[in-house]
């Protein structure tokens, strides 16, 4: 999402005379194409000669599903050469936009994507300390080293991140004795709407999006309901997707830092100890592999809503239909999973982070300083980069 958001902003923004290019602004970021002085450009055509052009390198497709890029490709370019009625500026302006593509795709391959780090292997099982529920201390495919891809702004995730509390397993009013305790406590008595809740931000739990991706679909919801001209959806795009790429990281830095247990094994341990597997306390939903603190989808609602709030203002109503149709047995029968309406982005990602406890796979204070990380991130971002022309 975030490549894409600033391919697309940077093929249309030599049309946009109140913004301005972002190199020079994102971290290693190329020089991007002219264009030719004095000639005309169809912007929409160039738009979509970049997405189409990103979609097909970033992603591994079925053929099915490249016939399918291709196809909404060639249906809008037929309609963009008959609106333009010149064959020199639309064949110019599908060069230019397949160009900006083309650096920005030379640029993504450089990032250190943690994808490529070695397996890290885990050796301290002390308690207090995450270590994963299927009891493999061999964290494959660079999952720990996430943190260490290249962030699209530099020094974005610096100062966001807080600390977890001091680990106490003996005093039940300790603040990390009484946060655990919540998750359990909440368990016991799960409502209909927070299981519901819990699911549905819960991607996989309905055979949804991968998970974290959901904020895409999010996202295409609330452009369709703001509708807003090109200019402003290309700079909400870029500079959200930016804002969620770095909260990724900035969150997982953070996690393999702190090391911090999830609730499974503190409640297993010290609330309901148990030597049979068959007896030992499950969360509503699936945990993670990876710890605890910060919690990943409150750093991202977070830098997602914070984003948009610069975008498009505070108190702005949108509804989230993402898993609306699908159904889903939450005990009481087959029911549609439906929609959520909010009036504000906070709104959604408090909702998004409080749905992680009521699914018992992390503590309150793990999704409230989560959600500040993200705020924090997308904060620095939106003083880091500069948009507009001053």
């Amino acid at each position: 999402m975030a490549y894409c958001g600033v391919a697309l902003y940077e093929s249309v923004v030599p049309g946009m005379p109140a913004y301005q290019s972002l190199y020079g602004q994102l971290n290693e970021m190329p020089v991007m194409p002219k264009t030719e002085p004095g000639k005309a450009y169809h912007w929409p055509t160039c738009a979509n000669a970049a997405l189409a052009e990103m979609t097909r390198k970033l992603f591994t497709f079925t053929p099915a599903t490249n016939d399918a890029v291709q196809k909404l490709e060639d249906e809008l370019n037929g309609t963009y050469k008959t609106e333009i009625g010149d064959t020199a500026v639309f064949e110019r302006s599908k060069a230019f936009g397949k160009a900006v593509a083309e650096k920005i795709l030379g640029w993504s391959a450089t990032d250190h994507q943690w994808s490529s780090w070695p397996a890290l292997v885990l050796t301290d099982n002390s308690p207090g300390l995450w270590w994963p529920e299927n009891n493999n201390p061999t964290i494959a495919n660079g999952l720990a080293y996430w943190g260490d891809t290249r962030t699209m702004v530099a020094g974005s995730i610096e100062n966001v991140t807080s600390t977890p509390y001091v680990y106490n397993d003996a005093d039940v009013a300790s603040p990390y004795y009484k946060d655990y305790k919540e998750v359990y406590d909440l368990s016991k008595n799960l409502t209909y709407e927070q299981k519901r809740l819990a699911k549905y931000y819960d991607d996989p739990a309905v055979n949804g999006y991968p998970s974290g991706s959901s904020y895409i679909s999010v996202f295409k919801q609330i452009l369709d309901q703001q509708d807003p001209a090109l200019d402003k959806a290309a700079y909400a795009y870029a500079k959200t997707g930016m804002s969620l790429f770095d909260a990724t990281i900035g969150s997982m830095k953070g996690k393999f830092h702190f090391m911090q247990e999830r609730p499974f094994q503190f409640i297993r341990r010290v609330i309901q100890p148990s030597n049979d597997p068959a007896t030992w306390w499950k969360p509503f939903i699936p945990t993670p592999p990876y710890p605890d603190f910060p919690a990943n989808h409150a750093v991202f609602s977070g830098a997602f809503a914070q984003a948009l709030t610069t975008i498009f203002g505070d108190n702005v109503s949108f509804t989230n239909s993402t898993y609306k149709g699908m159904m889903i047995d939450l005990g009481k029968g087959t029911g549609d999973m439906g929609s959520y309406s909010y009036h504000s982005f906070y709104e959604f990602a408090n909702a998004i982070a409080i749905s992680r406890v009521y699914g018992g796979i992390h503590t309150r204070h793990a999704v409230e300083e989560g959600t500040k990380q993200g705020i924090k991130t997308a904060q620095n971002i939106n003083i880091k980069v500069k948009f507009m022309r001053e």
